[in-house]
């Protein structure tokens, strides 16, 4: 038999199996969850670019029975011991062990998303979820909380949280309106995040309450006042004005015996603050990187430990949420004036807020933030943006030890960054091409001041669409002594610099 021959008959094999196994599970799916609602939308559409066969052999989806789950939500807690953790876990997952599934398996039909429409109910809510009511109309690769989804799997392990548990956002809207921006509706402009993110609940009522899709913010709006106690020294000093609105006086202190004492304690800062969740639509992050879609799915895959295989077999899924940090926004002044063309807007983003004897983040962060208040008082809006990316996105294991290489090896500024390559391979894995979009999610058309000294900060904010007026860096004296080094390390390597000197080291 040649060749040819025999391939064609192993395919019809194979093709014959998977009908029989999609037999199978449509009598499974009756069987354990009658009262499942029926499915809904198409998938998306897009170019199949998979390096994956479209004839490769899965796994059947199981579907968790509404009833185990109920009895498993009674039953496992963590001082319950009348279950075997073997009885637990059949009680949780009854059905086999689910790998991964196929875009043409029986029952899949993603819930339509189209990203970029400027309607949400026709760009469609994004779902990721597992659970029975939604597995089936996945839309969405990952799951929801970033790096802290693997809490939830712990706390639905111990017993301590219901994995049906729906919940409740009455009275969770933002205080603050974070309006719909032009950007929204441009699948170029903002590919990191779900721009509707912090609306969901309602924006896509009817898909939860009356679809019972498992649908969830990935985005939180809040008010909050930030208390640092280097901004209390500076407004010691007075160097910062306590205006009652923007820096207000904290209220007196207590001694033990419970009498207001007469210690200076200090201010505070309102603030309104966003912690917005990643969610990747992979087309898009893909051309933001020049990459193929196809590469950047086959290195996530093979990078994170072959974590998520459907990222290979469901190439009609074009959403990723990745367990990677969030980033939070915060806003000095009305929010409303971000997009206010005619207003003063000064902008601090950056990724670490401890500092070391090493480092300047720390100065860096404070001073920004006081520039930020001064901007807000003057009738403007400051805005500062924490991405958490710990020693430019290498981790904090790889960053203390090249704390260590710098103390042992000689500190210089021409070793500065080879040091961080010797031991990470790259000196800088922040990647800032992802990071403009946040600011067109809040409609910001423009920059007058930027705190910051990064080359690639700047030039991805500029290429996205937004100019910047004037930049500056960390004035001289708020250089602490031994980071030196780093300024004169960065200043070397083409960083912004208003003129200070590289010291000889």
């Amino acid at each position: 038999m040649s060749s040819d021959a025999l391939l064609t008959q192993i395919l019809a094999q194979l093709s014959a199996l998977q009908v029989s196994q999609q037999t199978l599970q449509a009598k499974l799916d009756a069987f354990t969850t009658p009262g499942s609602p029926p499915s809904h939308g198409t998938p998306i559409t897009g170019h199949h670019d998979s390096p994956i066969s479209s004839t490769l052999l899965l796994s059947p989806s199981s579907s968790l029975s509404k009833v185990h789950l109920a009895s498993a939500s009674q039953a496992s807690t963590p001082s319950d011991h009348s279950q075997t953790d073997k009885e637990r876990e059949k009680a949780l997952y009854p059905g086999r062990v689910l790998l991964t599934t196929h875009p043409d398996q029986h029952g899949i039909k993603p819930f339509p998303l189209q990203w970029g429409a400027p309607d949400p109910s026709v760009r469609g809510p994004v779902i990721c979820s597992r659970l029975p009511s939604s597995v089936k109309q996945r839309n969405a690769l990952g799951a929801h909380s970033g790096s802290y989804s693997i809490y939830r799997a712990l706390a639905i392990a111990m017993g301590t949280l219901n994995p049906t548990h729906k919940p409740d956002y009455s009275m969770t809207e933002p205080p603050v309106p974070i309006p719909p921006q032009p950007a929204w509706s441009d699948p170029h402009k903002i590919v990191s995040f779900d721009p509707w993110g912090h609306l969901v609940p309602q924006i896509f009522r009817k898909e939860v309450d009356e679809l019972g899709l498992d649908v969830r913010p990935s985005i939180a709006v809040t008010k909050a006042h930030i208390k640092l106690s280097e901004i209390d020294e500076t407004a010691r000093k007075g160097e910062l004005e306590v205006d009652g609105k923007i820096v207000l006086a904290t209220r007196p202190l207590r001694n033990v015996d419970g009498t207001e004492s007469d210690a200076y304690s200090g201010v505070e800062i309102t603030t309104s603050k966003a912690a917005v969740e990643p969610v990747w639509y992979l087309p898009g992050v893909a051309e933001r990187f020049g990459i193929s879609e196809s590469l950047l799915r086959r290195a996530l895959f093979e990078d994170t430990g072959g974590m998520y295989p459907e990222l290979i077999t469901r190439p009609d899924i074009k959403v990723f949420l990745p367990p990677i940090g969030n980033l939070t926004v915060y806003i000095f002044g009305n929010p409303a004036f971000l997009s206010d063309e005619s207003k003063e807007l000064t902008l601090r983003n950056g990724s670490d807020v401890f500092g070391s004897d090493i480092c300047t983040c720390k100065p860096y962060l404070v001073y920004a933030i006081e520039e930020c208040i001064r901007c807000a008082q003057r009738g403007g809006v400051g805005l500062v943006v924490y991405f958490r990316k710990e020693g430019r996105a290498l981790g904090e294991v790889t960053k203390y030890l090249v704390y260590n290489l710098r103390k042992r090896g000689g500190d210089s500024a021409d070793k500065y960054f080879k040091s961080t390559e010797l031991i990470a391979g790259v000196k800088d894995m922040r990647f800032q091409a992802l990071m403009p979009d946040v600011l067109h999610w809040l409609g910001i058309r423009k920059i007058d001041n930027m705190v910051s000294m990064s080359d690639m900060k700047y030039n991805a904010i500029v290429q996205s669409g937004i100019p910047i007026l004037k930049r500056y860096d960390l004035p001289e004296h708020l250089i602490p002594p031994d980071s030196r080094v780093e300024i004169d390390a960065k200043i070397a390597a083409g960083y912004f610099t208003s003129g200070k000197p590289i010291t000889e080291q």
